[in-house]
Order: C-alpha cells, then structure tokens, then sequence
C-alpha cells in the first residue's frame, strides 16, 4: 500500500481523533466502544477525502484486525478459565488460606509482590493478573478494602514481573526490534525498573488503609465457602500446571488449554461435578453458584467466553482504527517529520518514548507501540551513538507499561473486564506503570542520570 500522506494531514487526522476520544471518554464520561467506533469510521472519511480508495481502507482495516486474532484468543481462553477454576474451587481454595495469611493493613504491599514473584515465572501480566490477581481481588472485598487500591498493586505487580521475565513476549520483542540481546534489556531496564518499584512500594505502605476493615465477617465467608466447595489442596494443581509450563516457555494458547483441562479433571474428582452439559454451560456463561452469601456469590461468580466479549469487541474496534493509522502511513508521516529537527540525543529518547505513548493512545496495541517507534528510530539511533540497549529500554518503558493505562488499549480492557474496576479509576495507583516512563525521561534530561552502569551516556 502506497504511504502518500503529508505531515499537514496527519496533523489533521491525529487533531480529530484526540479531539473526539478526550471529549467522548473524559467529558461526557462514554464508554470507549462508541467514541471508537466514531473515531474509526471519521478516521476512514479523512483518508478518502486524503485520496485513499476504499480498497486501501478495507486492506488497512483488515490488517489491523488480523493482530487483534491472538488477543482475542487468549481473552477467551481466560474467560474459560476463570470460570473453570470457580468451579473446580481453585479461586475459592486460595481465598480460604489466603484469608488466614494476608495482614489486611499490609495487603497492598502484600499483594504488589506475591503478583511480582508469579508473573516472574509466568511471564504473563494475563495469567497473572486472570488467575492469582482475580483472587487477590476477592479477598480484597471480603476484607474491606479498596477495590481500585487492591487492582492498583495486583497490575503494577503483575506488570513488574512480566516486564523483568525472560519468559514475556514482549520483553524478547523490545529487544528484537532494537537489535540487542535479551540480558543485555533486562539488565539495562533495572536503572528505570527499580526506582519505579521502590517509589511504588513506598506509595503502598502509605496508602492509607479503610477504617472500615470488615473482619468480623470473615468467619462467615468461610463457613460459606466450606459449605459451596470442597476445599482442598489438590485445587491448586491447576494454576501450578500452569506455572509449570509457563516455566517451560510452552505458548500460552497451550498453557490456558492446560489450566482448563486440568481443571475440569479437578471439578470432576474433587467437586464431583462430572456433568459435561454443565462444563459448557459454565465455561460459556460462566459460573453460578447457590451460596447464599452476596459476598461470596459476588466474587466466584464470573467468568465464562460471553464476560471477555466486552473487551473482545472494544479490541477489534481499536485495532481497525490502529489499522488505518499505520498501514495508511499516519504515523510515519507524522513522526518522520518530526525528528528531523531534533539535535541533541536525549530529545531522541524523549520523542522514542513520547512516539511509544502516542501509537499506544492511537492504536491501543502495545506490539505496535514498541514495532513503529523501533524501526523509524533506530537507524537515527545508530547514527548518533546511542546505545541500542536504551532504545529498547525506552520501548518498553513507554509501549508496554503504558498500554494499560489506555481504557481502549489491549492490556487496558482485559485488566479492567478481570478485576471488575475501570482504568480510569485504578489508573491513579498504578504508580509504576506511569513512574517507569517518567523515570526513562528522567535519564534521557538529566545530566547526572544519563550515565548507566558501563559509563556510557544515556
């Protein structure tokens, strides 16, 4: 497809869809599908009216979509899951323990780590945030505490963890894209990664605590969940199934179909529920209990493929507008023109990252945050001496961990169709994922910071 577009009309295409989706979203308060929806078909007018035939636009939008197939999949396969491992009692068996181990007053700080430690091995913020996250989060509202607070620590946890995994896709595609090796990211990411998790630590052991802990019921949700489960230890095989092939780095489509499987033998042998036509109901649906306490009811049931299709369908509108804008070449067009003025090197990795952010805010795809920035900046890269490893340490700062930040982005919607809070509202703490970019421009402007462990600048 031919990319003809000048930088005046990418302008006016950026103008219009920022225009729309601010006053859409954060003014009138829309949920995101509609406002995208707009956005997308307004996007699509422009470029005719820019010259592209409709053919172009259908290639474009077709493209776009075809990158939304695997997330799709795997939102659904996670949906499945929930919902099996409600059934099976793994969720309930973890709550149950989790009740008698979790200190309330540190339950942020608690949970911030536990989610670290099992995306670490998993390298999934998905898994991650879908299995342990969905039980935190429970345990979270039979305690009292904040739900925003609790999904604040869950996703900078499973974030944390999944940024610092070897076994993470994207942090083997930042450094791919750069053209480094994967240690050698790793490694270089701690200078922005630590400092990011100390401050995030530090905010949830001050975050003050609810007056209004509610533990005297806990005993209650207790005898409840004994009286709907069984609980039992065997439960939690499943999710360690699943650790255990993540650990072996087998693809997640696998490692999901695994934590199904597994746990429907669990809900057969262990909740001596074996009736298939109940297994498809429960997965489609998902999971409907008769315990009779609102708490518990309100947290095991869910799950099931029709609760992930919010999000399936806020992708697939996303990722036709995110179509359009690259394989239309708006983003090449505007950013292309936009580096040529610059002259100092630490501008070249303030406007890398500020490029991550904005094909994150356009696209809401974090792949094509780190791919579009990475290819249009690293031959300038090269050519001023700056090391690679920073590129893809900007990448990753600025694409992955902004992603879910962005109520239409990828990352965005699952978090928030999981744990049941919008990302407006949990957004505000999840402090790492907004301190790590802050913390990459930080080295990038300050003199004294932009020498690494190795002596060189930036």
């Amino acid at each position: 497809m031919e990319r003809h577009l000048s930088f005046s009309k990418s302008i006016i295409l950026f103008a219009f869809i920022l225009a729309l989706l601010f006053v859409s979203i954060f003014l009138l308060k829309a949920e995101p599908h509609l406002p995208l929806l707009a956005t997308t078909v307004g996007t699509a007018a422009l470029l005719r009216l820019f010259g592209f035939s409709w053919k172009q636009l259908e290639s474009a939008i077709i493209q776009g979509i075809q990158t939304a197939i695997m997330p799709i999949l795997i939102l659904s396969l996670i949906g499945i899951l929930i919902a099996v491992w409600m059934m099976s009692g793994t969720v309930p068996t973890f709550l149950y323990y989790g009740m008698d181990y979790i200190e309330p007053h540190y339950f942020a700080v608690s949970t911030l780590y536990v989610t670290i430690v099992v995306s670490m091995f998993t390298g999934s913020s998905f898994t991650t945030v879908s299995t342990v996250g969905v039980a935190l989060m429970g345990i979270a509202v039979t305690t009292g505490i904040s739900p925003t607070l609790a999904a604040g620590a869950v996703i900078c946890g499973a974030c944390f963890g999944d940024k610092m995994s070897p076994l993470s896709d994207t942090t083997n595609f930042a450094p791919a894209v750069a053209g480094i090796s994967l240690f050698t990211h790793i490694g270089n990411m701690i200078y922005t990664t630590v400092p990011a998790l100390v401050v995030t630590t530090v905010f949830f052991l001050l975050a003050p605590a609810t007056n209004a802990l509610d533990l005297s019921s806990l005993n209650q949700i207790k005898a409840a969940l004994l009286d709907g489960f069984h609980i039992h230890w065997v439960t939690l095989m499943s999710p360690l199934a699943v650790i255990a092939c993540s650990v072996k780095r087998m693809p997640i489509l696998p490692t999901l179909i695994v934590g199904i499987v597994s746990g429907l033998i669990v809900t057969a042998f262990v909740q001596q529920q074996a009736a298939v036509d109940v297994w498809f109901s429960v997965m489609q649906s998902g999971y409907k209990s008769t315990v009779a306490n609102e708490t518990v009811a309100s947290i095991v049931n869910r799950g099931g493929l029709q609760s992930m299709m919010w999000s399936v369908s806020l992708i697939l509108i996303a990722l036709s507008l995110g179509g359009l804008l690259q394989h239309c070449g708006v983003i090449e067009a505007f950013f292309r023109k936009v580096m040529q003025p610059l002259k100092r090197s630490s501008s070249v990795v303030v406007m890398t990252g500020a490029s991550s952010i904005a094909v994150n805010g356009m696209t809401g795809e974090q792949y094509l945050s780190i791919l579009l920035p990475g290819q249009m900046f690293k031959e300038e890269y090269t050519r001023r001496g700056i090391p690679a490893k920073t590129l893809s340490r900007t990448l990753e700062d600025c694409g992955t961990l902004v992603n879910p930040l962005i109520p239409w982005g990828v990352s965005g919607a699952f978090f928030a169709s999981t744990l049941g809070v919008p990302v407006i509202e949990y957004a505000p703490y999840a402090t790492f994922l907004w301190l790590s970019p802050l913390f990459t421009f930080a080295y990038a402007l300050i003199p004294r910071l932009q020498r690494n462990s190795l002596g060189r600048k930036i």
